[in-house]
């Protein structure tokens, strides 16, 4: 029979080793780690809690070989090694071991791969490989024929549509075109991608292409939509704040409209009593463009 003060003692214990487990799980809660004794889970303590990259990517490592959770462990050391200007190693680590992922971890791996690219300058490898990504969306090979797809950003799980997606990669690619110096290109995909899914961000990058390309006038009008708030997300700040500094900018470039009696030194009443005299001399004639004339005449010729 089992005595009262043992029942308290046993009591006592269960209690404490309960407020243990609940504060074990709220640490990796608040820490975001997982629980466990793997090489992956003590990487991820020495990445986010000890705030150890180096030890976080020698442990990666050892949860890359030892086949723990490569997928999260190649995505998350690509991470560190990017924290650390360790870029080329990153990209090097995740083309030698995506192989060992599954098929679905292959877009996300794309994505990482994509961020490197950008961060070590390779222009070329980044526009290869959005324009492969362009292509499996246009053979439904990544939303598998479906409006939309989860994605993940920061932990964070979120509905991206067809439209979304594709708008996006173009705008990355607008941009890595630009990096090319490629202008006329950028302004071709930025157009497209603003044609699928409109937003702030890649109007002002549009204007920006326009302003390195002299057409000040293009520009101007892409850059007042965002500050009349006429495109998607231009009702924050930062993307107004940003559209009127590059108009600002094409101030200093753009000369102000001048009109033709201000070129030729000429007074309003002087020019239209010259236009009323040759209406007087000459016969009369039509005020569209010699363009136009052209085209109607030979409009009338199909029609005999």
């Amino acid at each position: 029979m089992v005595s009262s003060s043992s029942k308290n003692k046993m009591m006592m214990m269960m209690s404490s080793s309960s407020r243990h487990n609940e504060k074990d799980q709220l640490f990796h809660i608040l820490h975001k780690v997982p629980q466990g004794d793997t090489p992956y889970v003590k990487a991820k303590h020495a990445q986010l809690v000890e705030k150890d990259p180096e030890a976080a990517i020698v442990l990666f490592w050892k949860a890359i070989n030892a086949g723990d959770r490569v997928e999260s462990a190649l995505k998350d050391m690509a991470v560190v090694m990017k924290q650390l200007n360790r870029t080329e190693e990153a990209i090097e680590a995740i083309k030698s071991f995506r192989g060992r992922c599954p098929k679905q971890a292959q877009e996300s791996l794309d994505n990482v791969l994509i961020d490197l690219y950008k961060k070590c300058g390779k222009v070329d490898e980044q526009i290869e490989l959005l324009k492969r990504k362009l292509r499996l969306i246009y053979r439904g090979e990544i939303f598998n024929g479906k409006p939309t797809k989860t994605a993940r950003s920061h932990g964070k799980k979120f509905q991206v549509s067809v439209q979304q997606e594709t708008s996006r990669l173009l705008g990355n690619l607008g941009w890595a075109y630009m990096q090319k110096s490629n202008y006329l290109t950028a302004e071709v995909v930025y157009r497209k991608a603003q044609m699928i899914d409109p937003d702030a961000n890649k109007a002002c990058s549009l204007g920006i292409c326009l302003i390195k390309q002299g057409r000040y006038y293009d520009a101007r009008l892409v850059l007042e939509e965002i500050s009349q708030r006429k495109i998607p997300g231009s009702e924050e700040i930062r993307a107004r704040n940003r559209a009127a500094e590059l108009l600002m900018e094409i101030n200093t470039f753009e000369p102000p409209p001048s009109d033709v009696s201000d070129i030729l030194g000429l007074d309003d009443d002087f020019l239209n009593g010259l236009q009323l005299l040759m209406n007087e001399w000459g016969p009369a004639r039509s005020k569209r463009l010699p363009i136009f004339e052209e085209i109607s005449s030979f409009r009338d010729q199909l029609a005999c």
